[in-house]
């Protein structure tokens, strides 16, 4: 299994953002069997960081209303990834700056 099966994308919302300002968190969706070790092997692999600790957590499904039609989200596995200081991680481009 590669890295890039291990990590599926970055979870971009208001909360993630604030603890990466503040704390150096990035919060990543991964593989629903991925554990701390596998994530923190494919941090390093594809952005060459070694990250200083890695929480793993499930996130369950939501049920949803359309009208009177009743859904659930899909149920996900995050990643929580504490980066050293001075390290960061770009997840927007960068192009026009």
């Amino acid at each position: 299994m590669s890295a890039r099966d291990v990590i599926i994308r970055p979870i971009i919302t208001e909360k993630s953002m604030r603890e990466n300002a503040e704390d150096n968190k990035i919060v990543f969706e991964v593989k629903k069997g991925a554990n701390k070790t596998e994530v923190a092997q494919a941090i390093k692999e594809i952005y060459n960081i070694v990250p200083e600790k890695v929480n793993v957590l499930n996130v369950r499904p939501k049920a949803k209303r359309m009208g009177r039609y009743v859904g659930k989200t899909s149920a996900m596995r995050k990643a929580i990834v504490k980066l050293p200081e001075g390290q960061d991680i770009s997840l927007f481009n960068d192009e026009n700056k």
